[in-house]
């Protein structure tokens, strides 16, 4: 078995809030190098682990029954289980460290390589985005996706430099958006950070993907069964905390991500706990990518799922 190079963010609390024991199946929906799962595995329960990312494939190796790996999106869930329902969902979201520290992925600023961020093999790549999208666009990915309040001084100098020749590097993209704001000056966050987190965004799709993973956790949860999801930033977050504030029936809103849903239903879900859990100060030292995780759990009840407003 190949070891995972990579730490499960708030591992103890998520086996907590799900209760893996035998007899109960639960879906690891972001598989990675298998963290969750070998924590579920270990507790006696069956695992039915999602991951899109092809090369997730290694770290699945000697796992054996009770675990299946599905290479699909998590959003695909209940299409891949069809009838079957399960007693527990995990999600993991964002890039995960191996992604991050493979150059070859094209995900990080620190390390040079290909411009692609594709968790998959499809679609668009990073730098197919940096060089045909219109500087709107650019702009409107790094300030909506990326929370960067320069978006705009980034996507000219984004479009004043691929006049000149097109990017297919990482460390060429982020040292045009280093000189576009001017350098770092002490600070303590890469220059580069926000807009690369907007572009990985907009490459995989990320906000969608996770409004219909949700949707379809909600459709394969048993009544009693619990969704556990850790985000990393604010945009996942706030999705999480209002999906199951609608669907435990504490707010009217919504997500500008999501379709509506049907006004008055049922109650789909209950909270396992009020607000987010945090990692503890331990984890955060032994694991610094921890800071910024948090922990929102539901509860699904007997109510049908909720359906889309027509």
């Amino acid at each position: 078995m190949n070891p995972a190079p990579h730490l499960s963010v708030l591992l103890a609390e998520v086996v907590e809030a799900l209760e893996p024991a035998p007899g109960k199946t639960i879906v690891d929906g972001t598989f990675g190098a298998g963290g969750y799962s070998r924590a579920f595995l270990a507790a006696g329960a069956a695992v039915i682990a999602f991951d899109r990312d092809p090369s997730a494939r290694r770290f699945a190796e000697g796992l054996g029954e009770p675990f299946r790996l599905v290479e699909a999106r998590f959003s695909e869930m209940d299409e891949e289980l069809g009838p079957e329902s399960v007693d527990g969902v995990a999600l993991d979201l964002g890039v995960s460290s191996m992604q991050l520290d493979e150059a070859e992925r094209g995900f990080s600023f620190l390390r040079d390589g290909p411009l692609d961020m594709r968790m998959g093999g499809e679609g668009p790549t990073a730098a197919d985005i940096v060089n045909t999208a219109e500087p709107s666009e650019l702009a409107r990915i790094f300030f909506v996706y990326g929370e960067e309040r320069q978006s705009r001084r980034i996507a000219a100098a984004i479009a004043r430099r691929r006049a000149e020749a097109p990017f297919t590097r990482t460390l060429d993209l982020a040292e045009v958006i280093e000189r576009a704001l001017g350098g770092r000056r002490g600070a303590k966050v890469h220059p580069a950070t926000r807009a690369f987190q907007g572009l990985r965004i907009a490459v995989n799709e990320e906000l969608s993907e996770l409004e219909a993973g949700l949707s379809a956790a909600e459709r394969v949860l048993r009544p009693g069964g619990r969704l556990a999801v850790v985000t990393f930033h604010s945009l996942e977050d706030r999705i999480v905390k209002t999906f199951l504030a609608e669907r435990a029936g504490r707010t009217p809103g919504g997500s500008r991500h999501a379709p509506p849903v049907e006004a008055g239903a049922a109650p789909s879900f209950t909270l396992l706990f009020n607000g987010a859990r945090a990692p503890s100060e331990a984890e955060v030292a032994a694991n610094p990518r921890a800071r910024s995780a948090k922990l929102r759990v539901g509860i699904r009840t007997e109510a049908p799922v909720w359906k889309e407003a027509a």
